[in-house]
């Protein structure tokens, strides 16, 4: 009996103000999924920064993966594009871009992905190979092995990605969308309102405030 292969796909940072959009994809068949499963992943928002670094180490040993990252500046431009301009647009062509990259790659049955819009948005943006894949969208997807390695890869590399961040503009930068204003305050202070839009995701009505209070 042939063993079943199937990709997940989910992504990190698009309620955070802050940083990146990070969208990725692991494959993995049933003989990998135990074993993921046995070392405890899971949806990366059950787990804690620390233990989400570690196991990506251990997913990126065992799964072939991809990771497409968006920088809030690319995520800014692509916005303001008419075919892109919401969040679920640019997540639906991240999304795209994984299951296309891993499809190069490696042949599956089908990819489960969360449902985070409408099936045609998805539909829209896949490419030659994702076309002719089987795509199931569901909700709570992460309760997928291959979904929950996936969001581990996702949330590792936004961590990574909002630390390097932090360290180019000399501030920690915090995550999510609350408690947000006075790091944004405190970066404004030593920098141009412009750089706003090489940090955050400007789109966020956060930024509105933020610019109100600063003139």
């Amino acid at each position: 009996m042939l063993m079943k292969t199937w990709m997940g796909v989910d992504e990190s940072g698009k309620g955070d103000y802050f940083g990146y959009l990070v969208i990725a994809g692991a494959v993995v068949d049933e003989q990998k999924a135990k074993k993921l499963e046995e070392i405890g992943v899971k949806d990366s928002k059950r787990l804690t920064d620390e233990r989400v670094k570690k196991l990506a180490t251990v997913v990126k040993k065992v799964c072939v993966y991809s990771i497409v990252t968006i920088s809030p500046g690319k995520y800014n431009e692509l916005y303001k594009k008419k075919e892109l301009s919401n969040l679920n647009k640019i997540l639906a062509w991240g999304h795209a871009r994984v299951i296309e990259n891993l499809l190069q790659k490696h042949a599956v049955d089908y990819v489960i992905v969360d449902k985070f819009t409408e099936k045609s948005t998805l539909r829209d943006a896949l490419m030659e190979n994702g076309r002719k894949a089987k795509i199931i969208q569901e909700i709570r997807a992460e309760r997928d092995v291959a979904v929950a390695a996936a969001s581990i890869l996702a949330r590792a590399e936004f961590l990574r990605t909002l630390r390097s961040l932090s360290l180019e503009i000399g501030y920690k930068l915090p995550k999510g969308a609350t408690h947000v204003e006075d790091a944004a305050r405190a970066v404004l202070e030593k920098h141009d309102p412009g750089v706003l839009s090489q940090i955050a995701k400007v789109n966020f009505k956060i930024t509105k405030r933020i610019m109100e209070k600063i003139k």
